[in-house]
């Protein structure tokens, strides 16, 4: 009986739920669909888990490690984001994320892409 109470504590010590990992990008648009120089469009990102919109934030970084904060909205399915990319000039850009997953956990990450002429 002793040995059985022992086997469930180490169970139970080594049982980690799903429910506690990190919000992590699994797809994004941009490696199928290229931003075009002097248009705007939307990037969507796909994620592992539910992530809280309302306290998330994704920066466009430009040249000289310039800032802006974008717009981010609900994509079609549950992990989904979509950001609304303004019109760019050619060049080397990156998307700067901080993403709050449903769970709380914060996850920052990079994404870097290129707008061609």
């Amino acid at each position: 009986m002793k040995i059985l109470y022992l086997l469930s504590l180490l169970l139970l010590a080594l049982y980690q739920p799903s429910a506690c990992a990190h919000a992590v990008v699994t797809d994004y648009s941009l490696k199928i669909t290229p931003i075009h120089a002097n248009q705007a469009d939307n990037v969507r990102l796909d994620f592992n888990s539910k992530i809280e919109l309302g306290l998330s934030q994704v920066f466009l970084v430009s040249k000289g490690d310039k800032q802006t904060l974008l717009t981010i909205g609900k994509g079609e399915k549950q992990g989904q984001v979509n950001i609304e990319i303004p019109a760019l000039v050619s060049g080397d850009y990156a998307l700067k994320l901080k993403v709050f997953a449903a769970d709380g956990h914060l996850t920052e990450d990079v994404i870097h892409f290129t707008v061609a002429p």
